[in-house]
């Protein structure tokens, strides 16, 4: 890549302003998925390792009331990271001022501090989200260099990614350049065969990636919700099952414009109610009756295009796979990706990541993408603004 990587910095020393993905869930100030922070450690301790001092910062949900600040500090983030790294980690309750100064002062080589949530700048007007200039700037002046690995936000222009990088020289962490490598190497130069499997509830949120895809992909597959739009504007019949109405005439389009790259399910797991209640598996639809899976059918001719793929973009779960009964066609596709062999696989963020860790596939595949919206935003071929604020080699 032509990227700066953290790898081309001098970090000894150095004060590393890290911008990290940790906006993970929380109930009750407990971490119910650390995921993000695991994904961040090889970063971190790189930093560590080569005696830099890592002032690492994150969003954690959205903030405009000082009531939305309840439950939305990096606090336990902050002693999670210290336990997955064996050491301590400082954390600072604010997001500028003498403290966080002092702080930073303070630090030696490799130790590690997290200051508080970034979006806390968000209460008076849209500071960090609205890539206020003189927030950015201040930010910048905390270190000597900076790593953006938090490419779950790359595809926004914030103080804290792109603020920063204007006034900074900037690389990206480890965990950006696994993203830039993979997820930019599918669009831009694939492996063929090139299968992309697009699904969930809306045609509306993948348009641009379907548009994009076909000049690239050899193949796309769909399944979800979206797939009933596409059947309708084949005049097919879907009963009760979701249709974006406003979206079948672009559909059409879509279905003309991929030929036969485009493949839709040829068979359904349908139900009368929308319940987790076993599904009845059908060719057709009935009137009266919703689909929520793809069938056996759709799950063995999606295994079969997927033979001998060299790359396998995954975007989107098959079914409402929350209800066991309708998680088949998701679990059939996450198997029929994960055993291929010699191919790039990649997942697109979002709900199929979430399939596939909950599955216990997450380590069969090349890559899982950290963010979903970004991801989707690669995939359509637009330019993130986080990533072209990294500086070049």
């Amino acid at each position: 890549m032509a990227k700066k990587t953290v790898k081309d910095l001098e970090l000894k020393d150095k004060k590393v302003l890290v911008r990290v993905d940790f906006n993970v869930p929380l109930k009750d100030g407990v971490i119910t998925d650390d995921n993000r922070i695991v994904a961040a450690l090889p970063t971190i301790e790189y930093i560590v390792e080569q005696g830099g001092k890592a002032i690492l910062f994150s969003h954690l949900g959205r903030v405009k009331t000082e009531e939305d600040k309840e439950g939305k500090s990096l606090a336990p983030v902050a002693a999670r990271l210290g336990e997955l790294l064996g050491k301590e980690v400082t954390f600072v309750p604010e997001t500028r001022g003498e403290v966080l100064e002092t702080a930073i002062a303070n630090m030696k080589d490799g130790d590690v501090l997290v200051f508080e949530n970034t979006r806390f700048e968000d209460i008076d007007g849209k500071k960090e989200s609205g890539n206020d200039a003189e927030l950015g700037k201040y930010w910048a002046s905390l270190g000597d260099v900076f790593v953006n690995d938090a490419f779950g936000t790359a595809h926004r222009a914030h103080a804290s990614n792109v603020g920063i990088a204007s006034n900074l020289e900037t690389a990206a962490g480890f965990l950006m350049e696994k993203e830039i490598e993979f997820i930019g190497g599918a669009v831009d130069a694939p492996k063929r065969p090139f299968v992309a499997i697009l699904g969930g509830a809306k045609v509306s949120d993948k348009i641009g990636v379907i548009e994009n895809l076909i000049d690239k992909a050899d193949k796309i597959l769909i399944g979800g919700g979206m797939s009933y739009t596409f059947m309708t504007a084949q005049g097919k019949e879907v009963g009760l099952s979701l249709v974006e109405k406003d979206k079948v005439e672009l559909a059409k389009e879509l279905l003309e414009k991929a030929g036969d790259k485009l493949v839709l399910p040829v068979d359904f797991g349908v139900t009368k109610e929308f319940a987790d209640i076993p599904a009845t598996y059908v060719a057709e639809i009935p009137a009266d009756q919703e689909s929520l899976d793809i069938g056996p059918k759709t799950i063995e001719l999606y295994t079969e295009l997927l033979q001998g793929a060299k790359t396998v973009v995954w975007n989107g779960p098959m079914g409402v796979f929350e209800m066991s009964n309708y998680a088949k066609g998701t679990i059939g596709v996450c198997e029929a990706i994960a055993n291929l062999e010699d191919a790039t696989t990649i997942i697109g963020g979002g709900d199929s990541a979430a399939a596939a860790i909950q599955l216990g596939y997450a380590d069969k595949f090349s890559h899982i993408s950290t963010g979903g919206g970004a991801s989707l935003e690669y995939l359509e071929g637009k330019k993130l603004p986080g990533v072209e604020a990294i500086s070049e080699k």
